[in-house]
């Protein structure tokens, strides 16, 4: 039963709303619409303001006219639209929230200096900020400068203020990297297994991309000179997702290999902060002051994922390109997040927060291992350990992975799964996300799903 209104909105165009939305709802494919007469009968229109609306239906192909018949619903659309309800629905599954999710790479809301951000972010919005213009579009000069001191003292890094590009995030990094480099050439080289966030930026942009090996010692460098490649994309302090470091010796046969091939190093220094057995080691940006390396880093690993503050080292040979070619693009960081920010640098806070955050990860680290180790015996190998947000596992006996992630999700568990060299699929277990007295009922739960998956031959 339609209804009408006596308004501006012409009757025509509430009767073909109020159609519409019965098509999305209700009416089957290949149902019948009620004829022009019934519908003038019944609603007291005119023949003009029924035909009217069944014209517009017909022109975004919602009915569909048969002669001697009528109008009926388009099998088209009905389909479309049952298309676009499970598409919904999928999204909806894969952005769930489970009542215990193993994510590889969050931290707990705890972890966040709210009270300390609040501070400094109240301090930033009684200053004199000028909201009215377009700020600096590599990101803001104090933020740059304070980013420049820290890398100097923690990585080595050997840049000035103007070689630093904020961006929000690493995919907005790869991004413009992948850009630039692309002028260069459209060959370029990847670790295998690798991170896929890097991999889908550089297959959007149409690479050309090569897999190089990872070993023991990092990527394989006589695969890579067997390439033409003018370009290599790295982890190479905590290789992702194996945890391999590359050797300082190997760092340098690389930098030797971009300056002998005119080539360069997009070396993603992704997590480098948590390292809980020994100081990281230096980046290879600060290498033979190699002007090679493109140097990239994030605040996501540890401060918050949720802030999309991440950033790029220039070499300044690389500079040119990225002025003419971003000469219409802004940083995407609001100016106040940046401002706040460049205080926590510059206050001291964050080398506070990284020692903070360091240890509570480090005991979160230990309590999830040995929690595995108590409950789940010799039945695993722990893989990688000692460094990130999650310790990846291997089983030692005969269980099916697949069923071993239904049955989790059937007790509100999400579990995930990395490559580790030649092995498939090995089990990526965070830590990050829980509060120190969550992981070992965490664990709990995660051996009762173990030992049901392990019932299914």
């Amino acid at each position: 039963m339609y209804k009408f209104e006596k308004n501006t909105i012409p009757l025509y165009i509430q009767l073909y709303e109020q159609i519409k939305e019965d098509i999305k709802n209700n009416l089957l494919a290949g149902s019948k619409l009620p004829s022009i007469r019934k519908m003038v009968d019944e609603y007291n229109l005119s023949k003009n303001t029924i035909q009217s609306a069944y014209n517009q239906l017909y022109a975004e192909g919602y009915i569909e006219s048969k002669a001697k018949s009528g109008y009926f619903v388009s099998e088209d659309i009905y389909q479309k639209f049952e298309k676009d309800l499970n598409e919904s629905f999928d999204k909806k599954s894969k952005n769930k929230n489970y009542k215990i999710n193993f994510y590889p790479a969050s931290l707990s809301k705890s972890s966040f200096p709210k009270k300390t951000w609040l501070k400094l972010y109240s301090k930033v919005l009684k200053s004199d900020i000028h909201y009215g213009i377009y700020q600096n579009k590599q990101g803001d000069e104090g933020l740059r400068q304070e980013i420049q001191k820290y890398l100097f003292s923690s990585r080595a890094v050997n840049c000035t203020k103007d070689q630093i590009i904020i961006t929000s995030g690493f995919s907005d990094s790869m991004f413009i990297v992948g850009t630039i480099l692309k002028t260069i050439s459209n060959s370029l080289a990847i670790e295998y297994p690798g991170y896929a966030v890097a991999r889908k930026v550089l297959e959007l942009l149409a690479y050309d991309i090569k897999d190089i090996s990872i070993n023991s010692n990092g990527i394989d460098i006589n695969q890579l000179e067997k390439t033409a490649c003018k370009s290599i994309y790295l982890t190479p302090s905590h290789q992702f997702p194996t945890g391999v470091t590359i050797p300082i010796a190997n760092r340098i046969k690389l930098i030797h290999w971009a300056k002998k091939n005119d080539a360069y190093i997009i070396e993603d220094d992704y997590d480098s902060e948590l390292s809980y057995y020994n100081r990281p080691i230096p980046a290879m940006q600060g290498l033979e002051n190699s002007d090679r390396v493109v140097y990239v880093g994030t605040f996501s690993k540890a401060l918050s994922p949720a802030l999309r503050v991440a950033y790029i080292v220039l070499p300044i040979k690389l500079l040119p390109i990225y002025y003419s070619t971003f000469d219409f693009s802004f940083s995407g960081v609001p100016i106040d997040l940046q401002k706040t920010l460049e205080l926590f640098l510059k206050d001291g806070y964050w080398d506070r927060h990284l020692r903070k955050i360091r240890n509570l990860n480090r005991k979160k680290h230990e309590i999830m291992k040995n929690s595995l180790l108590h409950y789940l015996k010799d039945e695993i190998k722990i893989l990688r350990e000692g460094s990130g947000l999650n310790l990846l596992i291997k089983p030692l006996i005969n269980i099916d992975l697949n069923k071993l992630e239904k049955l989790a999700q059937k007790r509100d568990v999400k579990i995930y799964f990395k490559e580790y060299f030649e092995i498939k699929k090995v089990l990526a277990l965070g830590f990050g996300a829980f509060e120190e007295d969550e992981i070992e009922n965490a664990i709990k739960t995660f051996r009762e799903i173990w030992q049901e998956a392990k019932s299914f031959k």
